[in-house]
């Protein structure tokens, strides 16, 4: 009996997190983010979650607007609030954050100068258009 709650948890735990992680990329995509890609991080034992979402954003203004449009899709379509976000202020780098799922929408200079790709290279990537 354990064993099968147990499974059931972890199941449900995966759609809610499907359910964030195609809520979010739907998002980036509505408010015309670009060069969107999510890091699978289940693999590294050392990551603070499952998954890495980024994205550019031409302007400082369409940084909040994402990030802003993130959160209201995400409370509509998978009834979820984050745990937490920064960075609306400078605007140059917002971070929402799912626990599981970590949102990062950087203007062009600050995504190049801080490399996550990078920095998570030996996970695995995927871009979506």
């Amino acid at each position: 009996m354990l064993a099968t709650r147990r499974k059931r948890t972890s199941v449900t735990r995966l759609t809610k997190n499907s359910k964030i992680f195609k809520a979010i990329i739907h998002a980036i995509q509505e408010k015309k983010g670009s060069h969107i890609i999510s890091i699978d991080l289940r693999k590294i034992p050392e990551a603070i979650a499952d998954f890495f979402i980024i994205c550019e954003a031409g302007s400082t203004t369409q940084v909040k607007a994402i990030a802003d449009f993130v959160e209201a899709h995400v409370q509509e379509a998978a009834k979820d609030t984050p745990y937490h976000h920064e960075g609306h202020q400078g605007a140059q780098w917002v971070i929402v954050d799912y626990v599981n799922i970590v949102v990062h929408v950087m203007l062009p200079e600050t995504r190049k100068f801080y490399k996550l790709e990078e920095m998570w290279s030996d996970a695995d990537a995927e871009e979506h258009k």
